[in-house]
Formats: C-alpha cells, sequence, structure tokens
C-alpha cells in the first residue's frame, strides 16, 4: 500500500449490513433534451454523458444527487453532480435516501460497473428495475464520511499524476517547437521527403484472426489501438502465433520504428522501443529511419505536431472511416536540422521518458490502491 495511506485504510465496520440499491436511492427520470440547452445562459448547469453541456434559467435538483448514463454512448458511467443542477434525458437521477451519503452512493454504485447490463443493439441502453437489487455494505453515515474522503483523496492524487503526465507531455512540444520553430515560423531548415531518409510500408492489413494465439504461446502484435501520440498504448494486445508472425516478415518491428496510425486517428505516431523490437504490427504504417539522416524522435513528434499533421489531414480519405495512405505519408514534407540537434532533441526525449515512467509507476500503484478499496469497501 502507498506510504501516503500507510495506517489511513480502515475496513468496513462489522456492524455494517447488506442493503439493495433500491434501499437507499430514488430514481428520477429528466424529459429535458440537449436541444434545449442550446442558446440557454442562466446560472444552472445542465450535465450529459460528456460532462457540463450548458447552462439554463432552472434546476431540476435542489440537492446533490448521483446520474448515471442510461442511453448511448458511455452507458452506466456514474457522476457526482452539485445541487442545483439538471441532466438530459439520456441520464437518471439517483436521489439518495437519509441512510446514505450521496458521496457513498455514488462510489458503490461506480463499483457495480452497471454497463454488464446494457440492452438494445443499435442504441445501448440499461434500466434501473435491472440493477435495483445490486447489493452492497452499508456502514455508519460517520464511518460513509470517512470511506468517501479517502477514495476522493486518492482519487485525486491520481488526477495529480494525470496532469504530470500531460505536462511532461506539453514540455517535449514546446522543446521541439524552441529548437526547430513552429509551423508558420520554421527556422530555415532543408525540407525534404521522408522517403528520402526512410523507408514505409503497411503491417499485415488482412484480417489476421487465423494467426491469433495466447500471449504465452504467441508474438506480440501493435495494432492502432496501441498506438498513442508519441507513446505505446500498452493494454489491449492481440498475439500472432509463432506461423503467423513468420509469414508476416515485412511487418517485423525493430527498435527505433516509427508506427503511424492510417485509421480512426490518421498521422498518431510512435517510436517502438528495444523492448518491443520483434513484436508485428497490423494495418499500421510502418517507418524505418536511416538513422544516419534523421533521429525517429524527431521524425516522429514532427509526424504528431501541427507540422505534419495538416499534412496528413490533407491526404486523409474515406467517408465512414478515415484512412491514411502509406504512399502518402512517404512524400510528407519534413523540415530536415543537422542530425546532431535532431539528437539533441532525442535526448532531452528520454530525460523526460525517464521521468514519465516515475510519474506512470506511482499512478499504476494509485489506482492499484484505488481498485483495491472500492473491493475493500463495496465487493
Amino acid at each position: 500500500m502507498s506510504r501516503e495511506f500507510t495506517g489511513q485504510f480502515r475496513k468496513p465496520e462489522s456492524s455494517a449490513r447488506l442493503v439493495k440499491l433500491k434501499d437507499v436511492c430514488e430514481r428520477a427520470l429528466s424529459n429535458l433534451r440537449q436541444s434545449d440547452v442550446v442558446g440557454e445562459n442562466g446560472p444552472y448547469p445542465v450535465f450529459g454523458a460528456p460532462g457540463q453541456i450548458g447552462s439554463v434559467g432552472f434546476y431540476h435538483q435542489d440537492r446533490p444527487y448521483v446520474a448515471v448514463v442510461k442511453d448511448g454512448a458511455g452507458i452506466g458511467r456514474t457522476m457526482l453532480l452539485p445541487e442545483k443542477s439538471s441532466v438530459i434525458g439520456t441520464l437518471q437521477y439517483l436521489l439518495p435516501k437519509a441512510n446514505v451519503r450521496v458521496g457513498y452512493l455514488k462510489y458503490a454504485v461506480q463499483h457495480m460497473h452497471l454497463e454488464k447490463y446494457f440492452s438494445g443493439a443499435t442504441i445501448p441502453h440499461i434500466y434501473f428495475r435491472d440493477y435495483k437489487n445490486e447489493s452492497f455494505r452499508l456502514p455508519s453515515l460517520q464511518e460513509q464520511e470517512e470511506i468517501v474522503a479517502l477514495l476522493a483523496r486518492v482519487e485525486r492524487i491520481t488526477q495529480n499524476r494525470r496532469v504530470q503526465l500531460s505536462a511532461l507531455d506539453e514540455l517535449v512540444k514546446a522543446r521541439f517547437v524552441e529548437m526547430f520553430g513552429d509551423e508558420s515560423n520554421s527556422k530555415e531548415w532543408p525540407v525534404v521527403s521522408v522517403d528520402s531518409v526512410a523507408d514505409s510500408t503497411v503491417g499485415v492489413v488482412i484480417k489476421p484472426a487465423q494467426y491469433y494465439t495466447d500471449a504465452e504461446h504467441g508474438v506480440r502484435a501493435f495494432r492502432s489501438l496501441n498506438v498513442g501520440p508519441m507513446c505505446i498504448k500498452d493494454a489491449s494486445w492481440v498475439y500472432f502465433s509463432r506461423e503467423g508472425h513468420a509469414k508476416n516478415a515485412k511487418s517485423q518491428l525493430r527498435e527505433n520504428d516509427l508506427l503511424v496510425v492510417r485509421s480512426g486517428a490518421p498521422g498518431t505516431a510512435c517510436v517502438v522501443p528495444r523492448k518491443y523490437a520483434g513484436s508485428n504490427a497490423i494495418d499500421v504504417i510502418i517507418v524505418r529511419p536511416d538513422t544516419t539522416k534523421v533521429n525517429p524522435h524527431y521524425l516522429c513528434m514532427f509526424t504528431n505536431l501541427p507540422h505534419g499533421k495538416r499534412q496528413i489531414d490533407d491526404g486523409v480519405g474515406g467517408a465512414a472511416q478515415q484512412h491514411f495512405n502509406v504512399g502518402k505519408y512517404s512524400k510528407l514534407r519534413l523540415m530536415l536540422p543537422p542530425l546532431a540537434l535532431q539528437n539533441r532533441f532525442a535526448t532531452f526525449v528520454s530525460r523526460v521518458e525517464s521521468a514519465k515512467a516515475s510519474v506512470e509507476r506511482a499512478l499504476g500503484e494509485t489506482q492499484t490502491l484505488f481498485d483495491s478499496l472500492m473491493q475493500e469497501y463495496f465487493g
């Protein structure tokens, strides 16, 4: 357990009783539409699934409450919302009774993962009748307050660490612009096409389901959802069988390759570090820089920033799902500063990545603590 919380963790009282959700709250519905909020400018906030969507001259609830997304994207998401506010009709109110603190109700409902009750193929929705009998422990009001205070503190620390990560990302972007200029005021560097300093291809694009196996027996395969801007999203991996990996030799990755997203968020790029060398790639652009001409981290940041992003946006095609062509990436116009200067930038990136790794470890520990506390109190 994190040292920040040593000695502050208390198990629920033995007197805590098991209750059902319907025992501690009442449901209420809203007939407010998003169109009712457009153009309004009052003192009272209105919330939808993404958060606050506007403000109006009236409110539906005069006390704090819990809101649950019941229709469409984000179903099951739980929010603690303030007094004198309202939600639109895709959310529903859970109004606490006298035996529960509203913050405790929010965490209890959050732990229920109500999305598991969804029905409907086109527009998913959940109903109170389906989850009202979910049960959880209900301690005294005083201990509810103590539990809420502890969980809220852990969440604040988690959010602060996410802010730290975002600030470090912005620091790298700012350093790039400081060294090389921004898109509208770039320094007088030579301009070349990407294909003069790197080879580009596309990872296997066929449906590779026949190649899939488990992590123990397979080789990791990158998809677009594993590629973030200047970072790898280490989740939701798939794995190729050894045979499938061998059949797709052109998709096998080396250290310092770039991965560039073709579909969904075209142009998002990251560098392959040593630990992922030997992996495979599915339907993403693989860029292999000539490191005697261009530093991979410089090329990657150029691709993610407006310097390259605007060119990529101009080359995006497809109505239903936007995608970016490997040939167009190869012809991207790239400003090319001296390699020594690019390498200085890469050294800076390396130092920032080291700092990020420390923050990410701390973030992971804090999230683990939060999950364990939620399980202890509500599991």
